[in-house]
């Protein structure tokens, strides 16, 4: 398996600004999610009941799980482990159906803001540094235009592929399948349960996350030179499906587990695992597998927050504490 790190999508020698640019508003990108909101509200006055509420449950933890965390995160974004094709596109499949985008807008949107945050400065959108509200409105109903933006480019097996440029085009008419299933089995209060509250909670809870996981606060990692850092936002790793413990994965972007410690819960790498024990997923990489990265440091000041289970990484002894990641 390649030792692929998103960041090589971004052409470094060229001239590229993170810092001077507008935040524009996305008609689209609005429209559709207040019309999610609108019909969750007819949802929770008319059709609030134990089968509806059991639907979206059901659906949520599934889209995030198996597909934003896993499939469009951990897998096609970082290349975290290798699984078969088909699984690969299924469970893209299932992140397009948070609403966000399809796989091209959201490597773009992950990659962009993973350099801006690793500039000395960056624009406050992509740091998350005004007030909830603006930041709200800025992250769910616009989109940033940067002066010199950065020149990207997706691999080709992925850029080619004709599954993902089909779902990145039609990525709000992919849940159209779901809209007319679930009206068939359960008329509009399954439409507005199982598709509108799924996708109006899957993409506030981003925002959300993303908001407070960038905060300024001390903890274990920072990255040296990086104008913001990640944050692990306690007491959400099990509702995000690991993806909460954001200064972890801001130390190790590469890793399959983004819960390195004991005691940080990470439903995504526990999927992976069930997957490499059917035989569908190989090549897992973890924190201690990652190479060196000179501007990785412990934090100044910082102490372990979980017990450690394991003895410490050789390729870690570089930090110079006796810092212990899971396996």
């Amino acid at each position: 398996m390649p030792n692929f790190e998103n960041i090589d999508r971004i052409d470094l020698t060229k001239e590229a600004g993170a810092l001077d640019g507008k935040v524009v508003y996305v008609p689209v990108k609005s429209l559709f999610l207040l019309s999610m909101y609108a019909a969750t509200t007819c949802g929770l006055i008319y059709y609030l009941r134990w089968d509806t509420v059991l639907l979206f449950a059901i659906k949520t933890v599934a889209v995030l799980l198996l597909g934003h965390s896993v499939g469009m995160h951990r897998r096609l974004i970082h290349k975290s482990f290798a699984c078969p094709l088909w699984l690969e596109r299924l469970l893209v499949y299932f992140g397009t159906l948070t609403g966000l985008g399809g796989p091209f807008a959201m490597i773009h949107t992950h990659d962009f803001r993973d350099w801006a945050q690793r500039q000395t400065r960056c624009h406050d959108y992509f740091a998350h540094r005004q007030p909830m509200l603006i930041d709200a409105l800025w992250q769910m109903h616009g989109d940033i235009r940067l002066a010199k933006p950065p020149h990207l480019t997706i691999e080709p097996e992925v850029a080619n592929d004709p599954f993902y440029r089909f779902i990145d085009r039609h990525w709000i008419a992919v849940h159209l399948p779901w809209v007319i299933a679930f009206y068939l089995i359960g008329g509009w209060a399954w439409v507005i349960w199982g598709v509108c509250a799924q996708i109006a909670t899957t993409v506030t809870g981003h925002w959300l996350i993303g908001y407070f996981a960038h905060q300024a606060h001390e903890d274990d990692w920072q990255i040296k030179g990086a104008g913001v850092q990640g944050r692990n936002v306690h007491l959400t790793g099990l509702i995000t499906m690991g993806e909460g413990w954001h200064n972890n994965h801001h130390a190790f972007p590469g890793s399959a587990r983004i819960g390195i410690y004991k005691g940080q819960s990470d439903p995504g790498y526990r999927f992976i695992k069930i997957l490499e024990a059917l035989g569908l997923a190989w090549n897992i990489r973890v924190a201690k597998d990652l190479p060196h990265r000179p501007q990785l440091q412990w934090a100044e000041g910082a102490q372990p927050h979980f017990k450690p289970d394991v003895k410490l990484c050789p390729s870690l002894q570089w930090i110079g504490r006796q810092t212990h990641l899971r396996s």
